[in-house]
C-alpha cells in the first residue's frame, strides 16, 4: 500500500516511543547494577536529582541559549513583510499560535525552530535561506518548523537530553571512583562478572545513550517532513527545498554542534570533493556510520519519502 502523511506520521512517533522505552530499559539497567556493585541504591537518586536540575535550567532558558548562540536578531516586520505574511498564513492553516521570527544573517540555507511550548516558539531562517528559496520552497521550511512547535519535538528533545545527561553522569561517577565502596562481600565468580559488566556499561552506556539521542533527532525530522507537507499540501516544495540546502555545501559561520539537531539540515556543512565542489546526488546512499552518528536523515533519504507521499 502506498505511504501517505497519516501513515508515515503514525509510523515515526511509533518507532520514537520504541526509542524511548529502550532509553529507560538502558538506565534501568545501569542502575540495578551499580547500586548491586556498590550496595548502596542513592547514587541513583543522587544522580538523577542532580541530572534534571542541570536540564530543566537549560529547558526553561532554551529558546534564548539557541537564538543567542546562532546569533539571531528579530525580523523586523516591515523589512520582512512577506516572511511574516508567509508564517502567518501557515500558522493559521495549522492551527498553531505564531511563533517569534528571526533573521540570522548568514549566507547558508538553513533555519530552526526552538521553545519548549507555542507561547515560547521562535522560528529562525538564515538570509541566505531568503535569497535562494521560492515562495513554495520558504512555506515548506516554515511549515517543517512549525511542526516541530506542534509536535512538541523541543519538548522530547529535552526529556532525551536528560536521559543522555543522567547516563553520562552515572557512568563519569562510577568510572571516578576507583571501585571505592563497592560491595565487600565473597561473591566470586558472580560478583566478578558483575563487576566487569558495570565496568563495562559505564564505558559503553554514553555512547549507547548519545546514538539513541541522534536516533530520536532523526526520526523526529521525519515526522517533521510529513507533517509540514501536510500543512502545505505539496511535499515537493519542502523537497525541493531541502536539495537546494543540501547542495550549498558549506556550514553556517556560527555553526555549533549543541544545537545542531535543532536545524533542518545539518549547519555543520556537507560533504566536498575533491574539487570543492557539494558531493550531493539525488539517490547516493549514506554510509552506515554517517547515518548512526548523524543528528539529520540522508537529505536523498528525506526527498524520496516526501515525494513518495499521497495526499488524500
Amino acid at each position: 500500500m502506498a505511504a501517505n502523511l497519516y501513515t508515515e506520521q503514525e509510523k515515526n512517533v511509533t518507532r520514537t516511543w520504541f526509542l524511548m522505552i529502550a532509553f529507560f530499559v538502558l538506565i534501568i539497567l545501569i542502575g540495578w547494577t551499580f547500586s548491586y556493585i556498590y550496595n548502596d541504591s542513592t547514587i541513583l537518586y543522587i544522580a538523577l536529582i542532580f541530572s534534571l536540575v542541570l536540564n530543566i535550567v537549560s529547558y526553561y532558558k532554551s529558546d534564548k541559549i539557541a537564538l543567542a548562540v546562532s546569533h539571531a536578531r528579530p525580523a523586523d516586520e516591515n523589512t520582512y513583510r512577506e516572511l511574516h505574511r508567509l508564517l502567518e498564513n501557515l500558522c493559521i492553516t495549522a492551527g498553531i499560535q505564531k511563533p517569534r521570527l528571526y533573521i540570522i544573517d548568514d549566507e547558508s540555507p538553513n533555519a530552526f525552530a526552538t521553545g519548549r511550548n507555542q507561547e515560547n516558539a521562535a522560528i529562525a531562517v538564515t538570509t541566505g535561506l531568503l535569497k535562494i528559496l521560492d515562495r513554495s520552497e520558504l512555506e515548506g521550511v516554515l511549515a517543517h518548523e512549525l511542526s516541530h512547535i506542534g509536535n512538541r519535538d523541543i519538548l522530547l528533545q529535552t526529556v532525551v537530553v536528560v536521559l543522555v545527561g543522567f547516563v553520562t553522569l552515572l557512568s563519569d561517577i562510577f568510572l571516578r571512583s576507583k571501585f571505592r565502596g563497592s560491595r565487600n562481600r565473597d561473591d566470586g565468580k558472580a560478583g566478578a562478572v558483575i563487576l566487569l559488566i558495570g565496568i563495562v556499561l559505564a564505558i559503553l552506556s554514553p555512547i549507547v545513550a548519545t546514538i539513541i539521542q541522534l536516533a530520536i533527532s532523526r526520526k523526529r525530522e521525519y515526522l517533521a517532513d510529513a507533517t509540514g507537507a501536510l500543512i502545505t499540501r505539496y511535499p515537493d516544495g519542502l523537497a525541493s527545498a531541502l536539495e537546494k540546502i543540501s547542495s550549498y555545501g558549506a556550514g553556517l559561520q556560527t555553526q555549533n554542534r549543541a544545537t545542531a539537531h535543532l536545524f533542518i539540515a545539518s549547519p555543520l556543512g556537507g560533504d566536498l570533493d575533491k574539487n570543492g565542489i557539494p558531493d550531493y546526488k539525488e539517490g547516493k546512499k549514506a554510509g552506515l556510520m554517517n547515518k548512526i552518528f548523524s543528528t539529520h536523515p540522508p537529505v536523498e533519504e528525506r526527498v524520496v519519502a516526501l515525494r513518495g507521499l499521497k495526499m488524500e
